[in-house]
């Protein structure tokens, strides 16, 4: 499927805020609210739009501490990690990657405890670097045409 202008003029709204109206966007596309349903439902189908997340504040629920871990997983353990960290409530995303570690997760906690307690966990599987985040300077930017050229 070909993501035209008016998709992309779409799809930024959307990424700005997913609960939009079809009529709001297209009042701002110059598109009718049918017209703008029909395309979303057709990048929908296409996987352009895999699905509509809230975003939700981890300190404001409990949880204190955000950090960074790598894991640079012992051999023959990588396999099961890879199964084993879709179990963990603790993992916001997690990225298998390139170079020395193997293994980036986003990992929310509720304090120095439960980190450590998470820590404990992963290191039967292999090495761990822990970086705690102090803030967001980027939070959820959108993807747009221009960061595609």
């Amino acid at each position: 499927m070909q993501v035209d202008e008016l998709n992309w003029a779409i799809l930024t709204r959307l990424q700005e805020n997913a609960r939009y109206s079809f009529a709001e966007i297209g009042r701002e596309v110059g598109l009718s609210s049918p017209a703008v349903a029909e395309r979303v439902k057709k990048m929908e189908d296409a996987g352009i739009i895999k699905g509509y997340k809230t975003q939700i504040s981890y300190h404001r629920t409990g949880y204190q501490l955000k950090a960074i871990i790598t894991l640079r997983a012992f051999m023959g353990r990588l396999k099961p990690f890879l199964e084993k960290v879709k179990e963990f409530k603790e993992v916001n995303n997690c990225y298998r990657i390139t170079g020395n570690e193997n293994i980036i997760m986003e990992v929310v906690l509720r304090d120095q405890v439960h980190l450590e307690e998470f820590i404990d966990k992963l290191i039967t599987y292999g090495e761990t670097k822990t970086h705690i985040v102090l803030s967001q300077v980027v939070d959820f930017a959108a993807i747009n045409k221009s960061k595609i050229k």
